[in-house]
């Protein structure tokens, strides 16, 4: 989120002073104005979202969710990765992983404090993604120095994330999409596309194998007993490979339309 820093002098404030939809955030009680988001900085924050939120190991993602990890901060990543509850109100504590996108007019100093404060409280990954300048994002981790990695790496968010995210994925539409793609076939659980696809193979040829035999065994039946009876007829389509071969098998036997009828009684 892009902020300002701007002090106000009646504060001191606690969290619970300002409410939901307030254009504030606070700093040991100091409140920092944020204002609105630029359009490329919108559009790369609902393509992180997107790769996000999908993960099969993530059950909850918040844009803009505000956190207290005590009464005098409030912070709210522009992407919350966990811990944020279906309920109204600030939330207590921090993400797991915060995601913050900088654009033009970041103020870098409250940047850097919104970064201490959330890995003080207890988030253990601060993504920083950088939409000026070379595209990058910082990685920003409790008790580590901090590092950037660029388009054509990946990041990791262990314990939090099933999969590693693209750099890409976290402002482009179309890498976004694909890492979603992905992370929703395996909701499924499919590895990826090609799982799907091989999958769909593998079923129509049984399909196929299926009704061939189908249409065998019918075509056997009205040589030995003539027109087979639509009741029968239909019990006949719901049987299985297996069900087909023992009915084609047992079909030598038949002499009668009571015949087919008695053994489908038995059988279907």
């Amino acid at each position: 989120m892009s902020s300002k820093q701007q002090y106000r002098t009646d504060g001191p404030f606690r969290a619970d002073q300002l409410r939901d939809g307030d254009p504030y955030e606070l700093d040991n009680g100091h409140p920092i104005e944020c204002l609105p988001s630029g359009g490329r900085h919108a559009k790369a924050n609902m393509s992180g979202g997107l790769a996000l939120d999908t993960d099969p190991d993530v059950e909850a993602v918040g844009f803009d969710a505000g956190f207290t990890p005590d009464e005098q901060n409030l912070r709210a990543p522009d992407i919350a990765v966990g811990n944020v509850p279906d309920a109204p109100g600030w939330v207590s504590g921090a993400p797991p992983l915060a995601v913050e996108y900088a654009d033009v007019g970041q103020d870098e100093r409250d940047l850097q404090k919104k970064i201490r404060t959330l890995l003080g409280a207890g988030t253990r990954y601060v993504w920083v993604v950088r939409l000026t300048g070379p595209r990058r994002v910082e990685v920003y981790q409790p008790h580590a120095s901090h590092y950037s990695a660029y388009p054509g790496q990946q990041l990791e968010a262990l314990g939090i994330l099933a999969n590693p995210v693209p750099v890409e994925a976290l402002y482009d539409p179309d890498a976004a999409r694909e890492v979603a793609l992905r992370n929703l076939l395996q909701r499924r659980g499919y590895a990826d596309l090609e799982a799907v696809q091989k999958e769909g193979r593998e079923e129509g040829r049984e399909e196929g194998r299926k009704t061939g035999q189908l249409a065998l065994v019918l075509h056997q039946l009205q040589r030995a007993i003539g027109q087979i009876p639509e009741s029968d007829s239909q019990r006949i389509r719901r049987l299985d490979g297996d069900g087909l071969v023992a009915l084609a098998e047992a079909l030598l036997d038949f002499r009668a339309k009571s015949d087919l009828t008695a053994w489908l009684e038995r059988h279907v």
